[in-house]
């Protein structure tokens, strides 16, 4: 199992909008992040940046690399780029962090 985590950024004024999409999480997207082996997954809201801290568990690490070729992957990050920082393909521009403390 490998831990990932990483930032992104929400726009000013859309964090009840943010959480509420998140609260209404679509079946078919968590059944798909679910068959990707993705676990443990959360995001926190640093409420003085608007960053977005995600964290993750993953069986198998190359799998969420396939998830931008779904269509609901695709269909979620059109729903959310309004509201977020977005790359050209609307993925949400996401910084990989890298752990340097771990306690089990």
């Amino acid at each position: 199992m490998q831990r990932r985590a990483f930032i992104m950024k929400l726009y000013k004024g859309f964090e009840a909008e943010y959480k509420r999409r998140h609260d209404e999480i679509w079946p078919e997207l968590q059944a798909l992040l679910k068959q990707t082996g993705i676990q443990e997954y959360s995001i926190f809201l640093d409420e003085r940046t608007n960053n977005l801290f995600g964290y993750l568990q993953i069986d198998d690490t190359l799998a969420i690399d396939e998830l931008p070729k779904h269509p609901v992957m695709q269909r979620w990050w059109n729903y959310m780029k309004d509201i977020m920082e977005t790359n050209a393909d609307a993925s949400p521009v996401s910084i990989p962090l890298k752990e340097v403390f771990y306690m089990p």
